[in-house]
């Protein structure tokens, strides 16, 4: 099963360091071998987000997301990216951007940096949205129920969590983006950028999300269509099979997952830069990790670890809120790579062990790993 599921990735890194040998020798192999731990660590939280979205979709869409996914992922984020931000910021056009990250590679990284409060206030909102709008659903299983109960009650507040949204970025916009750092140590005021990339951020989040939300809700009325059928299927001794998204719902949980992963891809490529300026070695360390975090989402998705460790879901997202956090205090203060990743870690090991805490609680109680959230809440009151 691990063979099978990260095979591509095995040889895909093999291919890149290989690769890297032949481009800068053994320092190279060095740089792309760091990128790519840097990668995976820095978006474990991203493949257990993906395996909760991915398993809601029918296997054709499963393979579009691991085939045109990944496309995106590793060209689009990991090269093209960082060429658009320094066109975009230097106003230049892609091919004398691509000629900039060729030649001249301490003035490229200089735009990167000079770009990064409009980046980080984007992939920021994003991500804070992602979280809130996750903490503020009453859920049948709880983690930390004494900050999930009272959270979940607040939730039934229309908007909420766009409001506290737009308040973090009116507060970042009006402290750090007034006093970022640019290039060379001076300060410059980025407070109208940071709003108005923060706004883009909310938005392609509304946009997105909402449009998955709708198509969801329309597959939901299909399943209570199709319920007599699977209640008919029991009777007759087959195993009933779950209606998965497809169509326009699949289509655009497809679009939201390519954004979620490209708002998770901005720490790694920005802090990429502390590493290499080199957009070569960049794109092969990435893109290595960018495979191992794709076949990661498949394995939990097969495996089915979500519903064995229920909260590793909730770790995720609890990461995710610690990303969105660290993003906007970057805007001013630089913030290591090791921390970031390091957060995300913690957290999802610590949803983990809750959770093997929680299966052996209810196997002990004779109630199975599949308990209902009554009896889960007085197991998870860490």
């Amino acid at each position: 099963m691990v063979l099978k599921t990260f095979g591509w990735s095995f040889a895909i890194t093999a291919l890149g360091l290989v690769a890297a040998v032949f481009y800068g020798g053994w320092e190279a192999f060095g740089i792309v071998a760091i990128l790519c731990i840097l990668e995976i660590s820095l978006s474990f939280d991203n493949a257990v987000v993906n395996a909760g979205i991915l398993k809601k979709m029918n296997a054709f869409w499963q393979k579009i997301f691991l085939t045109i996914g990944i496309l995106i992922a590793v060209f689009g984020m990991r090269l093209v990216f960082p060429v658009v931000i320094v066109a975009v910021s230097a106003k230049i056009g892609p091919i004398e951007a691509v000629d900039l990250a060729m030649t001249d590679k301490e003035r490229y990284q200089e735009l990167v940096t000079d770009a990064h409060p409009s980046i980080a206030a984007f992939g920021g909102m994003f991500l804070l949205m992602i979280f809130l709008d996750f903490i503020f659903e009453d859920r049948d299983i709880k983690w930390l129920t004494w900050l999930e109960r009272p959270l979940a009650k607040l939730g039934k507040i229309d908007m909420l969590s766009v409001c506290i949204a737009l308040i973090v970025l009116m507060i970042t916009a009006m402290t750090f983006a007034t006093h970022a750092h640019q290039h060379g140590g001076t300060h410059v005021d980025k407070a109208q950028t940071v709003l108005i990339s923060g706004i883009a951020g909310l938005i392609t989040y509304l946009v997105v999300g909402g449009l998955s939300g709708f198509f969801e809700n329309k597959l939901e009325e299909e399943e209570e269509r199709e319920h007599e059928a699977e209640e008919a299927a029991r009777r007759s001794g087959k195993k009933p099979s779950a209606v998965q998204l497809a169509g326009k719902a699949a289509f655009f949980m497809f679009l939201y997952l390519e954004v979620l992963d490209a708002s998770f891809s901005f720490d790694g490529v920005i802090g990429a830069f502390a590493v290499t300026n080199d957009i070569v070695l960049m794109a092969l360390g990435l893109g290595v990790g960018a495979m191992y975090v794709r076949s990661l989402t498949v394995y939990l998705v097969r495996e089915g670890t979500l519903d064995d460790y229920v909260y590793l879901e909730h770790g995720a997202h609890y990461a995710i809120g610690a990303l969105a956090v660290v993003l906007m205090i970057s805007i001013q203060y630089e913030i290591p790579e090791v921390v970031t990743g390091g957060i995300g870690v913690a957290l999802i090991a610590w949803s983990f062990w809750s959770s093997v805490r929680r299966n052996k609680a209810l196997a002990a109680a004779g109630g199975g790993s599949g308990s209902s959230g009554d009896k889960t809440e007085v197991t998870s009151g860490v």
